[in-house]
């Protein structure tokens, strides 16, 4: 068996050029991840963003990781509350997953078309009829290109969905949502 190298794209550079950056988004889109929907309460005011980009970091003690984009709003309070939710989204609730990720979502009645109760750590938004959630309080945050990674601990979790929803997650590939093949 002889092993060769595959020919690909070189990035190299802080001034990555535009084909590059095209070709990554391309080929990054391949990545399979859950979907779910990250939500904190700021003075008296409810933020939501749907996310693709979080991971469960360590079981003991139980901690969670999430990627926002810095410029975004949901990025903004989050680090300004210290404290956030995240609920793991089923194929069902694909609608709330496009309402959330709506660029130009309005600030004021965000929520008032989805259905949703409160953490009872953070009074974050937790969705009905999700998966699972998780109340987070923040401990750390690092920076990496145009998104801050927030990192916190666990302070309460459960479950919401049906056992329908639970063997249904909605995942996100090929730049689009989706369901688990059966």
């Amino acid at each position: 068996m002889e092993h060769g190298v595959f020919p690909g794209d070189a990035v190299e550079g802080p001034d990555v050029p535009d084909e590059v950056v095209d070709r990554y988004r391309e080929l990054s889109a391949d990545i399979a991840s859950g979907v779910g929907v990250v939500s904190t309460r700021l003075r008296g005011r409810d933020y939501a963003a749907t996310v693709s980009g979080f991971l469960s970091v360590s079981y003991d003690p139980p901690t969670l990781l999430v990627s926002l984009y810095a410029e975004a709003r949901i990025a903004e309070a989050v680090l300004d509350a210290g404290s956030w939710a995240l609920s793991l989204l089923p194929a069902r609730l694909r609608g709330t997953a496009n309402w959330l990720a709506s660029p130009g979502s309005p600030l004021e009645g965000l929520l008032n078309q989805v259905d949703y109760g409160r953490g009872p750590e953070t009074g974050a938004a937790v969705i009905d009829g999700a998966i699972a959630w998780f109340e987070v309080r923040t401990t750390s945050v690092t920076t990496a290109a145009t998104h801050e990674l927030i990192v916190g601990e666990v302070v309460s979790m459960g479950r919401r969905a049906s056992a329908d929803d639970e063997s249904d997650p909605l995942i996100h590939f090929a730049s689009a949502y989706g369901r688990l093949a059966r």
